[in-house]
């Protein structure tokens, strides 16, 4: 195995690494849950449970929302936290159009002392194809 091919393979390797990272399946201090299990959590607990969209206004005008989440753009969640400071203890479910963005959402809510969250994989997308409400 000559240099270039060592270095290809641990390239490679990074890459997958980061990907799992970026997706939360990897040093994760968030669970990811599927659209079934959060739908079933939220028919459940609905008062202990507090469904953040992570998409832009735009987004959400085009494509709907899950009923009762509460809009914070990822690029406002810092100004955002404001709004949901008093449910640190409460189960937060984050969700975005594909799970991008709200695992990186869901980092920086556990980063700051929240303590249930809770990433949509797939997000509304995926939420959508299996038939569940939207809004």
């Amino acid at each position: 195995m000559n240099l270039s091919n060592i270095i290809l393979a641990v390239i490679v390797v990074a890459a997958i690494l980061f990907i799992l990272y970026q997706k939360g399946y990897i040093l994760a201090d968030f669970k990811n849950i599927s659209p079934e299990e959060a739908y079933q959590m939220i028919k459940k607990d609905k008062k202990d449970i507090i469904i953040i969209d992570v998409r832009t206004p735009s987004e959400v005008k085009a494509e709907g929302k899950i009923p009762n989440s509460i809009l914070i753009p990822l690029g406002n969640l810092g100004e955002g936290i404001s709004e949901i400071q008093n449910y640190r203890d409460k189960k937060i479910i984050v969700y975005c159009r594909s799970g991008n963005r709200s695992a990186s959402a869901s980092r920086i809510l556990t980063s700051l002392g929240f303590k249930n969250v809770y990433n949509l994989q797939g997000g509304i997308n995926k939420w959508k194809k299996e038939g569940l409400p939207v809004k």
